[in-house]
């Protein structure tokens, strides 16, 4: 993907600032009279609220397609993507993000939506830049819902009652690690430590690279760092749960890559790691005050490690026979400014310079951090790199995942764990 400036990137409108049933309502497509579509996504309660308040709006305006909203939590949402890929019957319209769309599109999984453009879906004022976000081997294979960046998050009435500073952008990785043990020591709580046993986040890690000069993949596909950096990384976190820093193995491995499974909304931790979007998610489901900042950094004048992303992709199944009208709906989704108000910023800081200029009056202040953090970030990241390789998913839920959890629980040390990360990921991981 090509690099961009992230200062023009920002310029404008943007300066200024769940499982269940399935549920069936009818909707449509002037452009294709009785189709009916599928829709798939995974998220919290607040967010499937939010995507079906757009479908029920869309079917005012076009009442002859029918589409069949379908909200899967967590990794079930993988597995069952899985099934349908196998058995071809790939719902229409279904969610990605960015360490996943360019390994379901090079499976075959998404339809390519260059043809679409700019009829039905015009979103050319997103720019190229944006476009290109999205885009694998040369063709445009989803469309980002929102801008976000890595983040962490902080319960504000914790640290204010534990009388200890909150983290800011200039934190570093020593600073956390003391900050987190203090957290555990000024809290005294049983089940409640400072902060989450990192070592499981394969985002986390990728930032911490970055901070390093190197990478959780290469452009070619394999691993983008060695053994040695991942006993580095490894060696980092089990010394701060030695210090009882960080919640316990059975906590950490409970998490199921969902809001409602973090150890910050469950209770067990004061901080977070997360993307910048799921604020608006974290903040429905807690009762105190959160903050945003950046991930630990590593000082002395090193990258901060962050990037822009989409924070989420709409992509259109391969084995869709209603192509035409789920680009049709998606077009509504991402340019309708009464759908950016039903959408606000949950799903990410809109993409479409319209929409972003329609709600900013209308957010509210957990909403406005979000948008403000984005805009911290203008000076602070660097360029989007390439589409991660085919298996990264795999990669972070069965060799991330599982690798930190076995070295937490003691079945591996530091070396055998830095050891099977790699060797493991380079097997799976395939340009």
């Amino acid at each position: 993907m090509k690099a961009f400036n992230r200062r023009s990137f920002l310029q404008g409108s943007l300066a200024a600032g769940a499982a269940g049933p399935a549920l069936s309502f009818g909707t449509g497509s002037v452009r294709a009279a009785e189709a009916r579509l599928r829709m798939t996504w995974w998220g919290s309660q607040d967010r499937a609220k939010r995507t079906l308040g757009v479908a029920d709006l869309y079917k005012q305006k076009a009442p002859d397609v029918t589409i069949v909203g379908e909200p899967i939590s967590g990794d079930a949402y993988w597995t069952k993507l899985s099934t349908q890929m196998a058995g071809r019957n790939i719902s229409d319209i279904f969610q990605l993000e960015p360490g996943t769309i360019s390994d379901y599109s090079r499976r075959g999984a998404t339809m390519p939506l260059d043809g679409f453009i700019p009829k039905p879906l015009n979103v050319e004022a997103f720019g190229t830049k944006v476009l290109d976000l999205c885009k694998v081997d040369g063709k445009i294979h989803g469309i980002g819902l929102g801008l976000n960046s890595f983040s962490m998050f902080w319960d504000t009435a914790v640290f204010a009652k534990a009388g200890l500073p909150a983290p800011t952008t200039e934190t570093t990785w020593a600073q956390f690690a003391e900050l987190s043990v203090e957290l555990t020591k000024a809290v005294g709580k049983d089940q409640f430590w400072g902060a989450p046993y990192g070592a499981r986040y394969a985002s986390v890690l990728d930032v911490w690279l970055r901070q390093r000069g190197k990478a959780l993949f290469t452009a070619e596909g394999p691993l983008g760092f060695g053994v040695e950096d991942a006993k580095e990384w490894y060696a980092y976190w089990e010394d701060l749960r030695a210090k009882n820093g960080t919640v316990t193995p059975d906590v950490q491995s409970q998490e199921q890559n969902i809001i409602e499974t973090n150890p910050l909304s469950r209770g067990n931790s004061a901080m977070g790691f997360t993307y910048s979007n799921q604020l608006v998610g974290y903040q429905a489901v807690m009762p105190n005050k959160l903050g945003i900042t950046m991930v630990p950094q590593a000082g002395g004048g090193a990258p901060s490690g962050h990037y822009y992303r989409p924070a989420l992709i709409w992509s259109i199944g391969a084995t869709s026979k209603n192509g035409e009208a789920a680009a049709a709906f998606i077009d509504f989704f991402v340019n309708d400014v009464e759908a950016g108000k039903i959408l606000g910023v949950e799903r990410g800081v809109p993409m479409s310079p319209k929409v972003r200029e329609a709600i900013l009056p209308q957010l509210n202040e957990t909403e406005r951090a979000s948008v403000d953090y984005v805009n911290l970030l203008a000076d602070k990241v660097s360029a989007y790199p390439p589409p991660v390789p085919k298996g990264s998913q795999e990669f972070d839920r069965n060799v991330v995942r599982r690798t930190s959890d076995e070295l937490a629980f003691g079945n591996l040390t530091i070396d055998q764990a830095a050891q099977q990360l790699v060797e493991q990921g380079n097997a799976i991981i395939k340009p």
